[in-house]
Parts: structure tokens; C-alpha cells; sequence
């Protein structure tokens, strides 16, 4: 049982656990008394927050979304920070950043569903690759202004992200970009149903 108290494992199961939280589901149950897991894309991020709750609140709405976008991204960010206070290596941040997506996409309070890793995964990108990060973000918010669809805005930005980072050799200091790459294939992957829908111009804009 020494290894439940080793350094490293104690971090990645916190970053899993932090990860897990599934906020937005919380926030719309506990603020508009709905359950977002039930409808709309049955997914628990801030764009199906907003969706769900603007139909009988308005109001409320972009507000829960927001706050949900926020505590998502800290989920990551916040044991990240701590870890790096505790002086772990470059390898150990980027295996917290990993389980951290990996917590919200599969959640273990939600038998092993989630969300689709964005605000997670920008999160942690932000601790670890600031400046293509905040590249990224300046993508998304403009394909999201122009575009409206939550999803392709998403990916795109998530794409300039990993190739502001190549561009940029804004290394990883671990010897690969694996970490990277694995956590934008989760995101990828998550949204696959999003891509499909894409494809045949069926997916839904964000009004």
C-alpha cells in the first residue's frame, strides 16, 4: 500500500478526482433545478449549460455557463499550481494535466461519462504552454464570435494550440510532446459525434 503515499500517485489521483467534478452538472441542478445529463447533448460542459437552462432561464443561463467554463478550467489549473508548489518535475505536471481531462471526459462520479475536455484541457494548457494557449483562446473566441458553433470553434482552437506550441518550440521539457497530443486526442475523440454532425451540416449553431 506504499505506493497510495507516493508523491506522484497522490497528485494523479487528485488531478483525476478534481477532474471528475462534473461542475456544470452541479451548477444546473442545484441553481435551475434541471439535469442537463437528461437533456439536450446530455453532456455536462458549459455550451450544453447554456442550452438546457436558457429554456427556462434565460437569465440564468449564460451565467451558469460561464461559471461552469471557469470551475471546469480550474479543476486542472488548481492541482497543477499546487503540484508545482510541492516541486514536482515537468513529467509529473504534464501526467496530472493528462488525468485531469481524463477525469472530466470520464468521469468517476458519473460512471465513467463526462464532458468534452475543452475548458479542462485549456486549463491545464494554460499552466504548462501559456503563450499557445492564449493563442488558442484568441481562435476559439473568434471562430465562436463569427461561426457560433461551439464544437468547431472549440477544435479549432484546440488545433491552433498544439500548432502554435509546434511553431513556437514551446517545449514540454519531458522529452516529447506525447503529453500534448494525448490530452487534444481525448478532446478530439470526445467530440467525434460533433465532427460527424459537422459533416453533414447538421450541427447545431449557439444562439
Amino acid at each position: 500500500m506504499d505506493f497510495l503515499f507516493n508523491f506522484n500517485i497522490l497528485f494523479y489521483l487528485l488531478a483525476y478526482l478534481a477532474g471528475s467534478i462534473p461542475f456544470g452538472l452541479l451548477l444546473a441542478k442545484i441553481f435551475a433545478k434541471v439535469n442537463i445529463k437528461e437533456q439536450g447533448s446530455g453532456s455536462i460542459g458549459a455550451t450544453n449549460v447554456l442550452r438546457v437552462v436558457k429554456q427556462t432561464n434565460p437569465s440564468l443561463a449564460k451565467k451558469l455557463s460561464i461559471a461552469t467554463v471557469i470551475l471546469d478550467a480550474l479543476k486542472g489549473t488548481i492541482v497543477l499550481l499546487i503540484a508545482m508548489a510541492a516541486g514536482a518535475g515537468d513529467a509529473t505536471l504534464w501526467g496530472i494535466a493528462v488525468l485531469a481531462v481524463l477525469g472530466h471526459c470520464y468521469s468517476v462520479f458519473l460512471s465513467l461519462e463526462g464532458g468534452k475536455g475543452v475548458a479542462t484541457g485549456l486549463g491545464v494548457f494554460l499552466v504548462l504552454i501559456p503563450i499557445p494557449t492564449l493563442i488558442g483562446a484568441l481562435v476559439w473566441f473568434v471562430f465562436g464570435k463569427v461561426l457560433k458553433i461551439s464544437s468547431l470553434s472549440s477544435l479549432l482552437g484546440l488545433t491552433a494550440v498544439i500548432i502554435a506550441a509546434l511553431i513556437l518550440n514551446n517545449g514540454l521539457n519531458v522529452g516529447s510532446n506525447a503529453p500534448m497530443y494525448i490530452i487534444a486526442f481525448i478532446v478530439y475523440y470526445k467530440h467525434l459525434p460533433n465532427i460527424i454532425r459537422l459533416i453533414k451540416g447538421e450541427e447545431k449553431r449557439v444562439i
